[in-house]
């Protein structure tokens, strides 16, 4: 017996033709993306050095994308103001972040509460810059090396106190994991900016700081200060006579680093674009030549999926050292 094929109902037909018109508008909403100004939010200060990296990569992208890309500081909260303001922001390609690991995985790790999952709430798009924070000491403490700050400690406890920029910073959490691996015992003393804490290390107030890769470099270069450690893989290109952390026999498996994220449930396609361009632009002679003029290392070229990897790997490192120390900020 043959079957007898039923026509389609009007509404079937109406139906389906719905689905097409949405599918085809979503596909032309993606083949013209951007078709408006990209707004990136900077989870730091004007006039910072996480500002002057962002502002560069904005004008690499706002060229490649035919598109402004403008950037939208909002300091505060150690990156919390800036990042959640992302976080709340449509998944539709018109908002980033440029951030840091001191927000993304430093401060969540320490946080008592904060209003987003850093491993949920956010896509990586690209990692940017990558550096260790560098160890530095007063020019009258007579240690010119990692192990001889330490023997230093161990035998005067508690008679020197270390600075960091900030509470919770991933300079102190540098120094709590050094200070379980040692034995050695020294007191935090936190500062507002690295500024700060540089210009009482080169008048001694202070006689032992961390700061990021770039800021202490006209302060090593007049001589105030002498550097004796950075933490990472590799030797700062601004200081390639100060060792690694490695190298004297302390070997930490995570770097500080600058990168781009943007909403949670943004099209992989958008993402995908902005990480192909940002990884254009980090191969390019020009920008390594700046990256190496602020002390960072060569800029990294790494996929999202790579990227992510790193923020997930380096959230549990410092998550388990602020355990371990006992760290936590309400």
């Amino acid at each position: 017996m043959a079957l007898r094929m039923q026509k389609p109902t009007a509404v079937v037909l109406g139906a389906a033709a719905l689905l097409a018109l949405c599918a085809s508008a979503q596909a032309l909403a993606e083949d013209v993306w951007p078709s408006r100004p990209i707004q990136m939010v900077v989870a730091s200060s004007a006039g910072s050095g996480v500002d002057a990296l962002a502002r560069l990569m904005a004008q690499r992208l706002s060229i490649a994308l035919k598109q402004p890309v403008v950037v939208d500081n909002r300091p505060g909260g150690s990156g919390v103001i800036g990042t959640n303001a992302v976080v709340k922001a449509p998944a539709d390609g018109y908002t980033i972040l440029y951030t840091t690991a001191s927000n993304m995985v430093v401060a969540p790790a320490v946080l008592k509460t904060i209003p987003y999952n850093p491993k949920k709430s956010l896509v990586p798009i690209a990692e940017t810059a990558s550096g260790g924070v560098v160890l530095l000491v007063s020019n009258d403490l007579p240690v010119h090396s990692l192990p001889e700050l330490i023997q230093l400690l161990k035998a005067n406890p508690d008679k020197y106190g270390y600075a960091t920029w900030a509470t919770g910073s991933s300079g102190q959490l540098m120094m709590e994991w050094l200070k379980k691996q040692t034995g050695m015992k020294t007191d935090h003393v936190p500062y507002r900016t690295s500024t700060q804490l540089l210009t009482d290390l080169s008048s001694g107030i202070v006689k032992i700081g961390w700061t990021d890769p770039g800021a202490p470099v006209p302060f090593l270069r007049s001589g105030k200060v002498r550097a004796i450690a950075i933490a990472g893989n590799v030797r700062a290109p601004q200081l390639p006579e100060v060792k690694t952390m490695g190298e004297q026999g302390y070997a930490f498996d995570a770097v500080g680093w600058f990168g781009m994220f943007a909403p949670a449930g943004t099209n992989p396609a958008i993402v995908k674009r902005l990480s192909d361009e940002v990884n254009k632009a980090q191969a390019s002679p020009d920008l390594a030549a700046t990256m190496k003029a602020m002390n960072f290392g060569p800029p990294p070229v790494k996929t999202a999926v790579q990227f992510g990897e790193t923020v997930s790997h380096d959230l549990d490192v410092w998550s388990k050292i602020a355990t371990d120390a006992g760290i936590q900020i309400d």
